[in-house]
């Protein structure tokens, strides 16, 4: 098989946009320019078969690479996905009509895809839909919206809104000054380096890691996998996994910390200057409480009441079987 390329540069003179690619990769960086710019490059021995439209779609202006037939062939795939895609190339985001397409990494098919690099403007709104494939982001100043149907996704030097949301996948944000937000269906979340009003963490089953993380308010959600926070400074925090251990260090004082695990150890690291009503809870573990100025008041086998400094916030935690430890740093 010949693998063709066929490359493309498209302006759509527009900050507002929207990326449509059924398979291949997808690269964002920051552009010098006043509207939204596009390399498409066409791969693959049916590569000349892709076609490349442009227009408004939904209010936004819009790059759509449209694929003919109801299989695409790209190695990259990680197994078999399908996907609803209207007549005008869109997906994912509400068009109707279409046909239902999938796309795998092996059989026969359309043997085609394509690898775009998007270049966003300062101040830029840029979303991004992909069926198969991979999305890297390096050093923009834009608001940021992913949504990919299996695929990893890394992002950083970001400032602005980041939202992604990948059927299966990792993500990995760093460098983030700005509303983050994150849902994976299967995959491992790493977040490091974050600053802004919310991090927002949801995942079906992957393990959630942060590190440096400064927020107003940190929400984590995994149906299956450990949340582990280092130095995170935040005044709300909620934490809730079905099955998984929460470790979080925190580095400043909180205003409500709330864990609660079906099953799962719950591990506390807090700061000397950290004031907090304690309520800790398991069905089945051990509670302790080591802590500079921590007052226990009612220590029973299964939960403990108590203060820690000056009692003005709220810690509470609950978890179904696993141990409960609040220790100083």
């Amino acid at each position: 098989m010949v693998d063709h390329a066929y490359g493309q540069e498209i302006q759509l003179g527009s900050r507002v946009a929207s990326v449509y690619n059924l398979a291949g990769s997808i690269s964002v960086v920051q552009g010098d320019g006043q509207g939204v710019a596009i390399e498409v490059t066409r791969r693959g021995p049916d590569a000349d078969r892709l076609r490349v439209d442009t227009g408004s779609v939904r209010g936004r202006a819009s790059l759509r690479v449209s694929y003919p037939g109801d299989r695409v062939v790209y190695r990259g795939a990680r197994g078999l996905h399908s996907l609803r895609v209207a007549r005008d190339g869109t997906f994912f985001d509400g068009g109707r009509g279409g046909r239902d397409v999938v796309v795998s990494n092996r059989g026969r098919g359309l043997e085609a895809h394509a690898e775009i690099v998007v270049r966003v403007p300062q101040g830029g709104d840029l979303k991004v839909y992909l069926g198969a494939g991979g999305v890297v982001v390096r050093d923009a100043e834009a608001d940021l919206a992913f949504e990919t149907g299996a695929g990893d996704v890394d992002v950083a030097g970001v400032t602005g809104e980041v939202r992604v949301d990948t059927g299966a996948g990792a993500i990995s944000v760093s460098g983030v000054d700005g509303y983050v937000h994150l849902d994976t269906g299967s995959g491992r979340v790493r977040v490091a380096d974050v600053s802004g009003r919310a991090l927002e963490v949801d995942t079906g089953s992957g393990a959630v890691e942060g590190k440096d993380v400064s927020a107003e308010k940190v929400v984590v959600d995994t149906g299956s996998g450990r949340i582990r926070f280092e130095g995170l400074t935040a005044s709300r925090v909620e934490c809730d996994t079905g099955s998984g251990s929460v470790h979080l260090s925190l580095a400043s004082d909180i205003d409500r910390v709330v864990v609660d695990t079906a099953s799962g150890s719950v591990t506390l690291v807090v700061p000397e200057e950290l004031g907090a009503e304690l309520r800790l809870d398991t069905s089945s573990g051990r509670i302790s409480v080591n802590a500079p100025g921590a007052v226990v008041d009612v220590a029973k086998r299964n939960s403990l009441r108590g203060t820690l400094g000056d009692g003005v916030g709220r810690i509470v935690v609950d978890t179904g079987s696993g141990g409960v430890k609040v220790r100083g740093k």
